[in-house]
């Protein structure tokens, strides 16, 4: 069996090829070696603690804000995860004390 390398690019969309591809892969049985054994329950208990801890430190706050209603549009404008490039712009703008005292007055 032959190894196959694919570059998937954020956001690009498998092709049938592909998706055919991954679902003849999803038919073959698991098969562990020296380079891939499997786990154990442990090992499974520690990662999901891990992943766990992971999870609970990148959780960003919901917070309700009112926003002018173009401003939401030209927003929206930019496509899919347009609350992310919101969330971003924030970030950016709120370490700019320029920016930061010129929308204060």
């Amino acid at each position: 069996m032959a190894i196959i390398k694919k570059t998937v690019v954020r956001g690009q969309q498998p092709t049938e090829k592909q998706i055919k591809e991954i679902r003849e892969a999803m038919k073959r049985p698991i098969v562990f070696d020296d380079d891939s054994p499997e786990l154990t329950p442990e090992q499974y208990a520690e990662m999901a603690e891990i992943a766990r801890r992971r999870r609970s430190g990148q959780k960003k706050p919901v917070v309700a804000l009112r926003i002018n209603p173009s401003t939401l549009e030209k927003a929206k404008a930019t496509g899919k995860g347009y609350t992310g490039f919101l969330s971003r712009l924030l970030d950016n703008a709120i370490n700019d004390p320029e920016l930061v005292r010129r929308s204060l007055m």
